[in-house]
């Protein structure tokens, strides 16, 4: 069974100190995986349904048979991993800024990602997202301004609540404009937020892009013994 506690990783990064735990729930008779930043937590392997989600519904409306996607934060690896599920997936670019995040799942310490940094198709870019949006290169070093089906992001925990005052710039229209240049015509960008759909921000989307929607996502709250949601929102550019 292995010990109750585990501190697999801890960081300190310019955002505060990033740790990987493993703990064993009693109550649940699981091991649980969870990520935290300083004293709060931005992951766990409890509640993986919404970025699964985030990568099956920004992948749905695709209609190309070879579709090349970036994935925003890596995290525990479900978006990427869903991404991959979808066989017209040719390449997987996954943009993380702090590097113990990449080297998790380089260690295989995460076994529920395992095959992740294994798969030809995957790509591994250490990068801020948001200033790689803001800059004149783009995603892609080896090919600047390169263009993609999708970007599925999942790093603040809603556009209103951020991890870093330097992120909010990108939810508003100016930010999303530039955003929206590194898709290609009937690209998707998706986002995973923590709080129910926020009006304001789908407004900001349909002033970029061509569609908007925001998607409620149910899952089951084994800690609450109820429902929890989270929200994905998916616009579409023009084509």
């Amino acid at each position: 069974m292995g010990a109750r506690f585990e501190e697999l990783a801890w960081r300190e990064t310019p955002i505060g100190a990033i740790s990987l735990r493993r703990r064993r729930d009693p109550a649940l008779q699981v091991e649980v995986y969870e990520v935290k930043l300083d004293d709060e937590f931005l992951m766990s392997s409890l509640f993986p349904v919404a970025e699964i989600e985030l990568a099956r519904l920004g992948l749905a409306g695709l209609t190309g048979d070879t579709l090349d996607v970036v994935v925003g934060g890596l995290g525990l690896g479900y978006t990427a991993c869903a991404a991959l599920d979808d066989p017209r997936v040719r390449s997987l670019l996954v943009v993380e800024a702090i590097e113990d995040v990449i080297d998790w799942h380089r260690r295989g310490l995460l076994p529920f990602a395992a095959g992740l940094a294994e798969d030809p198709r995957t790509r591994f870019v250490r990068a801020d997202f948001f200033a790689a949006v803001a800059g004149d290169v783009g995603f892609d070093a080896e090919v600047p301004g390169r263009r993609f089906d999708a970007v599925l992001l999942d790093v603040d925990h809603s556009p209103r609540n951020v991890l870093h005052p330097s992120h909010a710039a990108f939810y508003a229209p100016a930010g999303l404009r530039r955003l929206a240049a590194l898709l290609r015509p009937d690209g998707i960008f998706a986002l995973w937020s923590d709080d129910p759909p926020d009006t304001g921000f789908t407004a900001a989307l349909t002033e970029v892009f061509a569609t908007a929607e925001a998607h409620v996502v149910p899952f089951a709250n084994p800690l609450t013994g109820g429902q929890s949601a989270n929200t994905v929102y998916v616009a579409r550019t023009a084509s």
